[in-house]
């Protein structure tokens, strides 16, 4: 069965783009628990973070960390964190969420209703951010997409 995520990746649904490369893709969660929540997630539909290939699993730290550093930039003052539960969605996704202390990192204080406003301006802020870190090659030419 095709997850949410694959259909997000795929165009089926829409999605806010901020990475994309062969491998995988970045895109803000429609459930942030701080503005720029970035779930990064492989094309091909792993179920869990064990069942991942340790190739792919580097590739999946080193653009999370990536993703993280932007983040930092665009949100001065936050420390870019990573969480990986993966019970929401049977695909493996990394969290890379902007925090200011632990205190921070709880679904619970996810934002289920978010300004769509708000959340443009996040990715916009991202996507601006890797721009300036020498990114741009793994920018989406075209936002809400995940096509190379």
């Amino acid at each position: 069965m095709t997850t949410v995520f694959t259909k997000i990746i795929d165009g089926w649904l829409p999605g806010r783009f901020v990475w994309a490369d062969e491998l995988c893709v970045g895109f803000l969660t429609i459930a942030p628990i701080t503005p720029g929540h970035t779930l990064v997630v492989p094309r091909d539909e792993v179920d869990r973070f064990t069942a991942a290939d340790d190739a792919l699993l580097a590739h999946l730290a080193t653009v999370a960390a990536t993703v993280g550093r932007a983040q930092e930039e665009a949100w001065p003052g936050t420390r870019a964190t990573v969480l990986v539960a993966g019970f929401e969605v049977p695909h493996l996704h990394v969290h890379v969420v902007p925090a200011r202390s632990e205190g921070d990192l709880s679904f619970a204080k996810a934002d289920t209703h978010p300004d769509p406003a708000a959340l443009d301006a996040a990715a916009a802020a991202l996507r601006e951010a890797l721009t300036a870190a020498g990114h741009s090659a793994q920018i989406p030419a075209e936002v809400g997409s995940a096509a190379l």
